[in-house]
């Protein structure tokens, strides 16, 4: 989509910055109003307290949200009268996670006509039925990921399989196999409890299961500088594995007897990394961002990560990546580890350097650069 036009139309001196109201929400917002912008969450009602309460700009300079524009589903963010407000109020919008799981790919690509801080074509990449995918663009950039199964039959060593979850689409359902005959075994199970749905399973993805330690490596590519920065590095809390993982074995085995693991994502946690390793880290993401500039266009803009393990082989430690986010991350830990701080003589959270970046462009009169 073009939305040069729409650009040309802003008062650049008077810019707002809106997000979807979840998922990195506050982070967005605290480095905009710290940079000096305006800001807006659009929230669905039921679930507007922490914005429009609980994280409500005060008088005294308190909270980081000025404004909210309430809808009844985060989808009707399409709306062409919320859109019109957006527009009224200079909006830059922040894509996250919540912003593509609740909204149509198509609507967003082709009929929302605000000004989006990144690159809205991306955004579906992460899904992995579809051409060009994520899977596609890591291999050709020469990172390393896991070995995926075409089928069942091919498993010969340990193996995750997600696939969507029955009740909530947008959110995987994992489970370990071995063998075809334990991938039968389980898939049935989870089938007949409802967890999946057996035409869900087509759509699978089957991934050799990576043992080594989980590190999510999140990025800001600033077009500005042309510059890829490390933003920090975290990792994911998920329950009801967390606290499985926490009780002994023996009380695990009897809770596996009526309890089945999930992995849903409820937090994140910074973790950091051997300054041995930091090289690799940001080889594969300078190899991530020129594979998108050769493959889409514009290419990588701003916040992305990289997610997967740390393993060991035959006495090397090398990153395999399982996963990507194709925009701003949802943990705003990450500034609790110190890269950004080492570049940048403070710790920068992911709003911080965002807003740094939209200041810059419009300082450089560099704006449609940096926004789709």
């Amino acid at each position: 989509m073009d939305i040069s036009k729409n650009i040309e139309q802003y008062d650049t001196e008077n810019i707002t910055i809106g997000v979807l109201g979840g998922h990195s929400a506050l982070d967005v917002c605290h480095g905009a109003k710290k940079a000096g912008f305006k800001t807006l969450a659009v929230c669905m009602k039921g679930r507007e307290k922490t914005y429009s309460q609980y994280y409500k700009t005060r008088e005294d300079g308190r909270g980081c949200i000025d404004d909210v524009i309430m809808v009844d589903h985060f989808k009707d963010v399409v709306k062409p009268e919320v859109q019109e407000e957006l527009r009224k109020r200079n909006t830059i919008f922040i894509h996250n996670r919540y912003f593509w799981v609740y909204c149509n790919f198509e609507e967003i690509e082709k009929d929302f006509k605000v000004p989006i801080f990144g690159t809205r074509e991306m955004l579906k990449l992460e899904e992995r039925d579809i051409e060009k995918n994520q899977y596609y663009l890591l291999e050709k950039a020469g990172i390393r990921i896991p070995k995926i199964f075409e089928d069942s039959e091919q498993i010969d060593r340990l193996s995750i399989v997600k696939v969507n979850e029955a009740k909530r689409g947008y959110e995987r359902a994992f489970f370990l196999a071995n063998n075809a005959v334990d991938y039968q075994e389980k898939s049935e199970e989870l089938i007949k409890e409802g967890i999946i749905k057996e035409e869900s399973l087509k759509n699978a993805v089957i991934e050799e299961y990576i043992v080594g330690a989980h590190v999510n490596c999140n990025y800001f590519y600033s077009v500005i500088d042309d510059e890829l920065e490390l933003m920090g590095t975290d990792t994911r809390r998920q329950t009801n594995l967390d606290g499985l993982l926490r009780l002994p074995a023996p009380e695990q085995i009897e809770l596996l007897k009526y309890t089945r693991p999930s992995l849903i994502e409820t937090g994140h946690y910074a973790v950091t990394t051997k300054e041995s390793i930091l090289e690799k880290i940001f080889d594969i993401g300078e190899k991530f961002v020129k594979l998108t500039q050769k493959e889409l266009t514009p290419g990588m803009i701003g916040p992305f990560a990289l997610q997967g393990a740390v393993s060991t082989e035959n006495g090397k430690e090398e990153i395999v990546i399982f996963d990507v986010s194709m925009r701003i991350p949802g943990s705003p830990g990450t500034r609790f580890t110190p890269y950004t701080g080492y570049l940048w003589g403070q710790s920068l959270s992911y709003g911080e350097r965002t807003a740094i970046e939209i200041r810059d462009a419009i300082d450089q009169n560099r704006l449609p650069e940096i926004l789709t």
